[in-house]
Order: structure tokens, then C-alpha cells, then sequence
């Protein structure tokens, strides 16, 4: 990752003759957009049998066996980092919320998609039979021509509009306006800290980094995320402990130092708190996937 990088504004443009984008990624054309980032289009992604980190709003969590997510209009997000597994494929369509004219969506028989659209702003996460279905639809998508593209678009909207397979990834207060130059001061914070979780972070250190006394920055970062910095790094923490757990053979002390943490009592709970597993119990249940 860049960490000069600031512009975190991201741009999509559909090709020509299309009214939205469509994007396929695997081992030899990997996504490489930035780590936390926001735009207008509503984006849908499939990640088939893959494992990683993820990061929708102030959710940030680890998966395994793929990943399914519909996300709203201006709500930040990352790319999906850090997969293990091989032969990962990646879908990844974004679409304008009038990417079909302005009115199409308020007609009796796109209620429920509209509905949905509304849902997507919180982030969506979708899984069991849904995850499986939809993702083979969505995988499908490249082989059709324009036409029948769109077709099928709305049909899998329409699939995920009946699904009662999802999860909410943030609470409804979390959905707001989010302004470029925001954007760009989250990102700001969020890179310092992917750059050194592995030590302690004190408040002084990182309002200095961003230009604000510690008050003002404590109530900027409450406001923005939804929670407190110090939790913050914790859950940024124990999702790079996941990752460890994932692909290392090494002892859970040593991970629980490695992810930044100088407790060990302390790493255990934050993470049976964060996962609802102990370390140990998380990494079994990987080894059983992989299996």
C-alpha cells in the first residue's frame, strides 16, 4: 500500500456501451484499489473461496470460504487484502443508484430493489445458499452480452432484494454525508495505523499526526468510526491476529505480540469478544475450512 496516497476519492467510469461496471479479478489481475476509499456507485462484490480482511464502515472483521457483500452510495470501504487461499476469483460490479434513470426505480415492481438500496447504505453482508447463488450468477456475468448483462443485473438485485440470508454490517446512525476532505483525514489515521498497530499508538502522537489537540480529535474519530481510537487498534489488531492465525504456524503467543498486543490475558479476551472465539477454537475452524 501507498501511504502517501491521500486521495481516497474513487472514481468509476463504466465502458462504453454499458450503464454500469463489471470487473473480474483472479491470481494473475488482482484488485489493487485502495485501502479505504468511498464513492457514489453502489458496489457489489463476490469473493469465491477466498480468505481475508475486510472493512465496511467502521466494520472491520476477517473471512473465510468467500465473501458476498452489497455496499451503499458514499459508504467507505477497503479492498479485500491479505487472501490465502489459491485459484481466488474476485467479481466486482458498481452501478449509479439512477444508473437506470431517474424514476426506474420508484415503479411498484422495483420497490423491494429500492428498499434493498436503502439497506446496502448500512453495508450487507450475505451468506449460507444466498452467498452460494448469487455468487454464481454474478460469476456468469462476464460470459453475457450487453443486454442480457443487465437482465441478469436485475435479477441478482432483485435475489438479494428476497434474501433473508444477510447481516447489517454497521447501525443505521453510522450512514451519513461523507465529505472528500473527511474521507481523506480517516484515511490519514487509518494508514498510521495499518503502519504501526504492531506498537503502542498514543492519542498525543496520532492528533499530532493529523493537526488537531486530543480532544478535538477524540470526538472527530468517535464521530467518524463510531467508536473510540483505543478500540479502534484493538479490532485492527485482532483482525491481523486472524490473518496469523490463518496462514502461521506459529505459537498464539508469539501472534498476540506480533499483532501488538502485550498482554496475553488481554489479547484472549479482545479476541473471544471480537470473533466469539478463543484464539485457539478460530484457528481449528480454519484448518477444518481448508480442509
Amino acid at each position: 500500500m501507498n501511504t502517501n496516497n491521500k486521495a481516497s476519492f474513487k472514481r468509476i467510469d463504466p465502458s462504453f456501451g454499458s450503464s454500469f461496471t463489471l470487473r473480474v479479478f483472479d491470481e494473475a489481475w488482482k484488485n489493487s484499489i485502495p485501502f479505504y476509499h468511498f464513492h457514489p456507485e453502489i458496489e457489489m462484490v463476490y469473493v469465491k473461496d477466498g480468505s481475508g480482511k475486510s472493512h465496511v464502515g467502521n466494520h472491520l472483521s476477517c473471512y473465510q470460504g468467500g465473501k458476498l457483500l452489497l455496499i451503499g452510495s458514499g459508504l467507505p470501504h477497503s479492498g479485500f487484502i491479505d487472501r490465502m487461499t489459491r485459484n481466488v476469483s474476485e467479481v466486482v460490479v458498481q452501478m449509479k443508484e439512477d444508473f437506470l434513470g431517474n424514476e426506474f426505480f420508484d415503479i411498484p415492481e422495483m420497490e423491494r430493489v429500492k428498499q434493498l438500496f436503502e439497506r446496502a447504505k448500512m453495508g450487507i453482508s450475505f451468506f449460507g445458499n444466498a452467498k452460494k447463488l448469487i455468487g454464481e450468477r454474478m460469476e456468469k456475468l462476464e460470459k453475457l452480452d450487453s443486454f442480457e448483462r443487465l437482465i441478469e443485473l436485475l435479477a441478482i438485485l432483485k435475489m438479494m432484494a428476497d434474501a433473508d440470508e444477510y447481516e447489517l454490517l454497521n447501525a443505521k446512525e453510522f450512514i451519513l454525508e461523507v465529505k472528500q476532505q473527511d474521507n481523506q483525514r480517516i484515511n490519514q489515521i487509518y494508514n498510521f495505523v495499518q503502519n504501526n498497530f504492531k506498537r503502542t499508538i498514543t492519542l498525543e502522537e496520532i492528533s499530532e499526526e493529523v493537526n488537531m489537540t486530543i480532544p478535538a480529535y477524540c470526538r472527530y474519530f468517535k464521530k467518524q468510526s463510531g467508536k473510540t481510537f483505543t478500540q479502534f487498534v484493538n479490532e485492527f489488531r485482532v483482525v491481523h491476529a486472524c490473518k496469523l492465525l490463518s496462514q502461521e504456524n506459529s505459537s498464539i503467543t508469539d501472534i498476540a505480540f506480533e499483532s501488538g498486543f502485550n498482554n496475553f490475558s488481554h489479547f484472549n479476551k479482545l479476541f473471544k469478544e471480537r470473533t466469539g472465539y478463543k484464539p485457539s477454537e478460530y484457528r481449528n475452524s480454519i484448518t477444518q475450512i481448508l480442509k
